[in-house]
């Protein structure tokens, strides 16, 4: 199905030569652009995604934030799908988050992953933090969200020009969703199906977390 406004699908990348080949052919017909951000892969991340079809655009400084706002610079649709390049993302959901975000005239969506359709798919570790972490944001700030560090999201372009969006590492994801709610977009949270992963995971858990958390505090106090 065709919508009215151009989608771009932004996709951060290093290193994920293992699950490209299985999350590409899953984009649906609706996106009109497949923007990969190399972020420094060693391997054949750059080859396999543009043998898919998709643009690619490298970003030098190392971090899952710095690779996004250079995804936001480049990519030209109207509206901005996001997921991780591992697969734990649904790419069949696209489709419908889209449409809630057109016939809700929503300005942002961000895809919750709670509670676990299967468990199996997150660590305890990681799902601790992720607890932690969400619980720590609706402290400082109030707002009632259900997965602060979800990395799957729907919105639309001209939102950014409203959002403050600064970090170059993970705590884009949270930064980005409390951005939202302040500034008083039209934000909801919708539940998805979250996957097992492809290939290794990237991710330092007790630093990214710790990252994490400080990040939320100084937010907290930004002026």
């Amino acid at each position: 199905m065709r919508h009215a406004q151009s989608i771009s699908l932004i996709i951060p990348c290093y290193n994920e030569a293992l699950a490209l080949p299985h999350v590409l052919p899953l984009v649906p017909d609706c996106v009109d652009e497949i923007l990969i951000v190399d972020n420094n892969s060693t391997d054949e991340t750059v080859a396999i995604a543009e043998s898919f079809g998709a643009k690619v655009v490298g970003e030098s400084r190392q971090g899952y934030g710095a690779a996004y706002k250079k995804g936001f610079q480049v990519a030209k649709g109207d509206i901005f799908v996001t997921l991780d390049g591992d697969g734990t993302y649904p790419l069949e959901e696209i489709e419908r988050l889209i449409d809630l975000l057109e016939t809700e005239k929503l300005d942002f969506i961000s895809a919750c992953r709670f509670p676990l359709q299967n468990p199996k798919n997150m660590d305890k570790v990681s799902l601790f933090g992720n607890r932690v972490l969400t619980l720590t944001a609706k402290i400082l700030f109030g707002y009632g969200l259900k997965d602060s560090q979800s990395g799957m999201w729907v919105f639309r372009k001209s939102a950014l020009k409203k959002m403050r969006v600064e970090s170059d590492g993970m705590p884009l994801s949270e930064e980005i969703k409390i951005e939202a709610i302040k500034r008083k977009l039209r934000f909801k949270e919708v539940h998805i199906p979250y996957h097992e992963r492809y290939g290794e995971k990237k991710i330092k858990k007790f630093r990214d977390g710790f990252h994490n958390l400080f990040f939320l505090i100084y937010l907290r106090f930004r002026k």
